[in-house]
């Protein structure tokens, strides 16, 4: 496991302290915590791009050549 060192405003730490008191925990838990779940969104969200895009890959559909223009799509 890596170390990191954070600047952090006294308050926003003092606060944070008390909260893990509170919630038997520490600070450096819930750091980690926060990271992990950035990091595991981060996961699931290219895992969910790159299973659309095998999906669209495997699907076989072709949309062919683009005969027409932006403006013809919107034409009134």
């Amino acid at each position: 496991m890596k170390n990191i060192t954070l600047a952090i405003d006294e308050g926003v730490l003092r606060e944070v302290r008390k909260y893990a008191a509170d919630h038997g925990t520490t600070v450096n838990a819930l750091v980690r915590e926060a990271l992990q779940r950035v990091a595991d969104r981060a996961m699931s969200q290219r895992e969910g791009w790159e299973n659309l895009f095998k999906l669209a890959d495997e699907s076989g559909v072709e949309v062919g050549e683009i005969t027409w223009k932006r403006e013809d799509l919107y034409e009134r």
